[in-house]
């Protein structure tokens, strides 16, 4: 059984004392593809030496993340595109909108959240979308970008059928992680209506950890608490979600 956990901050400083422990209880665990979002130019190093140090189990995004543009924004992006020659990459992520901690920046939350988009059409990579408080801002950058070369993943998607249908109807996958174990979470109450070939699993790790670790340190091998909660919901064995969803990945990231 193989699990793919497609959004992990592996390098967050909340593994540093045991990073590699984690890592390995996860490949343990049967999760052993980590995609890794960039969130600005300062943890592109350690994303490169982790990447160097499970070569074949770790995968890397670039990007700028909408809680880091700042002032600096457009010499962000300029490092994003510079690394993009650089290095191989699997997707443009994560990007997006987040109006939950500051609302000040949103118009040029706007601008790189869509120029980033155009990155990824050019280099015909997915793009990994967080959204916050932001949906209506989402899908309007969204709509104007829209086209057969847009596609990636809306990272912990946490809205309602109707939106996980319009995310989809724009060539999206949706990213379900410990959010669907949640009593409150609500997206477990209609996720069995969309169809298994548009989910893909994620952790988000070390946050939103799912039941029973809700409000600890998430981690990567936790995505088998997140696949067993959409084999009850789906009706369908572990490893038919392991497999579906893990070929799903495949589908957008290429590998």
């Amino acid at each position: 059984m193989i699990i793919t956990d497609t959004h992990t901050h592996l390098c967050s400083e909340e593994f540093d004392q045991d990073r590699m422990e984690m890592i390995q209880r996860a490949i343990a665990a049967g999760v052993s593809r980590f995609f890794i979002p960039s969130i600005d130019s300062t943890g592109t190093q350690k994303m490169y030496d982790l990447e160097a140090q499970f070569p074949n189990n770790v995968r890397l995004m670039i990007g700028l993340h909408p809680c880091y543009v700042k002032e600096n924004y457009l010499e962000e992006l300029a490092h994003v595109e510079a690394q993009l020659s650089l290095h191989k990459f699997y997707a443009i992520g994560e990007i997006g909108i987040d109006l939950y901690w500051d609302k000040t920046t949103l118009d040029i939350q706007k601008i790189a959240f869509q120029r980033q988009i155009q990155l990824a059409k050019q280099h015909g990579l997915a793009i990994n979308i967080h959204c916050r408080d932001a949906f209506d801002e989402v899908f309007e950058v969204l709509e104007l970008e829209k086209s057969a070369e847009l596609f990636g993943i809306f990272h912990c998607f946490s809205g309602n059928l109707e939106q996980a249908q319009r995310a989809i109807s724009l060539g999206l996958k949706l990213g379900i992680g410990g959010v669907a174990t949640f009593k409150n979470g609500k997206i477990d109450q209609f996720l069995n209506q969309i169809p298994l070939e548009h989910i893909v699993l994620e952790t988000d790790a070390p946050y939103l950890a799912p039941v029973p670790y809700r409000g600890k340190r998430n981690e990567s091998s936790y995505a088998v608490l997140v696949a067993q909660k959409l084999a009850e919901l789906y009706q369908l064995p572990l490893v038919e979600i392991a497999r579906i969803t893990t070929e799903n990945s495949k589908a957008v990231f290429g590998i």
